[in-house]
């Protein structure tokens, strides 16, 4: 799928709306359409504006939400797109903190913590929705158990005690918010046999009594890349809440081609990532002979042994592997071929496309940290059209419980 094709599916405008709109003919936005001649950059320019901006809403606040171990926002911006409003975030490492406030700047109205276990759940905002996509730490069985959360030391209190989970839950049983989702690796499920995922369903269900769903979804539905992550829903009431009905599959697919920066001088050059005058990719990306050779040799060895370990080779049309936090090391999962020279890392531009944080084709998320850090956050991200999905599906429910108890602590004023 080109440029124009994505924003015109995009758009919801058939071809006559779309000719009128950019004062052409029908015949020429077909072209446009199929790749029979090339738009130029005003034409672009334009049908973009046609678009809602990428993990925006024009849609007033209606619900405050709170952002725990919030790395770079990605969760933020999902539920922001369906007109809530942030008023409280938690992220302990530096750098994040560096690119979640460059593209969140402080407001009064928002208080920003480090250490979430540092701060106590009467501190916190009251709120709606809790978000928050937690750590997997081992679950300890017998730690000493903080005893001011629910007035206890039994329950979760035991069963979670050492683990970033118990935060989450001690804020959940102090604010009662409507709804809450979780977010966490697919591993989760497994983890220790069975029992962490145990603790955690009994928790949220027995010890705090929300109604809670989960589902395992893979990011390529909506993104070039193949990225399974669990997602746990509670509402603090019975809902019809359902993950079945959950829109997934878009049509069609996007490929890697569409988040891969052109290098035909439709993009313009942005630094370091693209260089002028054609915006092609900066020859650091490209990897060196010693790194291809080592790569290289590293698969065939494991090949030998009858192991599936190796780079993960890939062209426009492909599905991705899931983008890693050690991406900056080799750049191994995801290669893209070049021709006539060695395989290149992603950008960390073209990371933010494949995560979501931008759209394909576009430049909106602001990178302010080296490329290291860069791979490491949207590594450890989600992907934000996942998130924008469950959050519309939510949104209903949580109104819902909101317009049913207009007064409750966490409702807007």
């Amino acid at each position: 799928m080109n440029e124009f094709a994505y924003w015109q599916q995009r758009s919801g405008l058939t071809n006559d709306m779309l000719a009128q709109q950019l004062d052409c003919s029908p015949r020429t936005i077909y072209r446009y359409i199929h790749g029979e001649s090339r738009p130029n950059k005003l034409v672009l320019a334009r049908i973009r504006e046609l678009c809602m901006p990428y993990g925006e809403s024009d849609t007033p606040p209606t619900f405050r939400f709170i952002d725990l171990f919030a790395g770079i926002g990605g969760i933020r911006r999902g539920f922001e797109a369906i007109g809530g409003t942030c008023v409280f975030t938690s992220e302990w490492d530096r750098f994040a903190r560096e690119t979640y406030l460059a593209n969140f700047p402080a407001t009064p109205d928002h208080v920003f913590a480090g250490d979430i276990t540092q701060v106590e759940a009467s501190a916190i905002p009251a709120h709606d929705v809790l978000l928050a996509g937690f750590p997997c730490q081992p679950f300890s069985i017998a730690g000493i158990s903080k005893k001011n959360s629910l007035g206890r030391a039994s329950g979760f209190l035991d069963e979670t005690q050492g683990t970033l989970f118990f935060d989450v839950a001690r804020i959940i049983a102090h604010h009662r918010p409507a709804a809450f989702l979780l977010e966490n690796v697919k591993n989760l499920l497994s983890h220790d046999k069975g029992h962490t995922f145990r603790v955690i369903q009994q928790t949220l269900t027995a010890e705090l009594g929300y109604h809670i769903q989960y589902r395992v979804i893979d990011g390529q539905h909506f993104v070039p890349q193949h990225r399974e992550r669990i997602y746990i829903v509670g509402f603090r009431d019975a809902t019809d809440f359902t993950f079945d009905t959950l829109p997934l599959a878009q049509s069609p697919r996007l490929v890697l081609g569409d988040i891969l920066h052109p290098e035909d001088g439709s993009e313009d050059a942005e630094a370091p990532f693209t260089v002028a005058p054609n915006g092609m990719v900066a020859p650091k990306y490209t990897l060196t002979d010693h790194l291809w050779d080592y790569l290289q040799q590293y698969a065939a060895k494991h090949k030998a042994k009858g192991n599936g370990f190796g780079f993960g080779l890939v062209g426009p049309h492909d599905v991705a592997r899931t983008l890693s936090a050690r991406y900056h090391k080799d750049g191994s999962e995801i290669l893209i071929q070049q021709t006539g020279k060695n395989p290149r890392r992603l950008t960390p531009r073209e990371c933010a496309r494949l995560m979501g944080f931008d759209a394909p084709y576009t430049v909106n998320f602001k990178i302010p940290v080296s490329d290291t850090q860069a791979y490491r956050q949207f590594g450890n991200s989600v992907v934000v059209p996942v998130i924008r999905s469950i959050a519309t599906h939510m949104q209903p429910h949580i109104q819902r419980i909101l317009q049913e108890v207009p007064d409750a602590i966490g409702a807007m004023d």
